[in-house]
C-alpha cells in the first residue's frame, strides 16, 4: 500500500494497527516505520499512530484517551484546567483502574495514576472534533489529587503547599457533591484534609 492510499482509506487523525486490520487494509510494520521516519506519521505508542498533517488539531485529552484505557483526566491536569491551582502542568495526568503507566511521544508526557476500581467514577465525557475524552468533575479531581497524595499531606503547611485558589473553588465546587463524593471514599485522613479545602 502507498501512503496516499492510507490517507484516503483512514479518515480519522489517529488510528491503530487493529483499525487497519478491521478495514482489511494490508499495511506492513516496515511501511509504518518508514512513514514515521519520513515525518508522515507520528507514533503515539506501539501500534498507535497519528497523521502528522493533523497533529495541530489534536488535543492532549484525546491522545490520553486513545493510548491507555480506561482512564479520565484528573489530578493536576484537571485542577489546572478548572483554575484550582496556579501552576502550568507539563504532562497530561489521568486516573486509571489499571496499573500506573507513563508514555512519552510527540505530544508530550502522559501519566496514568492507578486508583481502585471502586473509586473509578466522577467524570464526564468531553466532546471534541474527532471524538471525546473523559474529564474528572471538579469535586472528583480535587479528591483524586488528595487521595493519591495522602501519604505526603500530614500538616496544614503540606496542604497549603498545593496553593489552591479559594476563589475558583468557591465559584466552581459544588459543596454538596464534594461531601457526597468524600463519603464514598470513606477514609478518615482524607476527610480531615479534604474538608479544609472547602472555601
Amino acid at each position: 500500500m502507498k501512503y496516499h492510499d492510507l490517507e484516503k482509506a483512514v479518515q480519522a487523525p489517529v488510528f491503530t494497527r487493529q483499525d487497519l486490520r478491521l478495514q482489511g487494509l494490508n499495511v506492513y510494520d516496515y511501511q509504518l516505520t518508514l512513514w514515521v521516519k519520513k515525518g508522515y506519521l507520528i507514533r503515539l505508542k506501539k501500534g498507535v499512530y497519528a497523521f502528522a498533517k493533523d497533529a495541530e488539531q489534536l488535543k492532549g485529552g484525546e491522545i490520553a484517551h486513545i493510548i491507555y484505557q480506561p482512564g479520565y483526566i484528573s489530578m493536576e491536569s484537571a485542577l489546572a484546567g478548572y483554575g484550582f491551582i496556579p501552576e502550568m502542568v507539563y504532562a497530561v495526568v489521568s486516573v486509571t483502574a489499571k496499573i500506573n503507566r507513563t508514555f512519552d511521544n510527540y505530544f508530550g508526557r502522559f501519566i496514568y495514576r492507578h486508583i481502585k476500581s471502586t473509586l473509578f467514577w466522577g467524570y464526564a465525557p468531553v466532546e471534541t472534533r474527532h471524538g471525546l475524552y473523559l474529564m474528572a468533575e471538579p469535586e472528583k479531581a480535587l479528591l483524586d489529587y488528595l487521595y493519591l497524595n495522602l501519604a505526603v499531606i500530614n500538616s496544614q503547611e503540606d496542604l497549603e503547599s498545593i496553593r489552591l485558589n479559594r476563589d475558583q473553588l468557591k465559584a466552581r465546587l459544588d459543596e454538596h457533591k464534594f461531601r457526597k463524593y468524600l463519603d464514598a471514599f470513606n477514609i478518615k485522613k482524607l476527610e480531615k484534609w479534604a474538608l479544609k479545602c472547602l472555601p
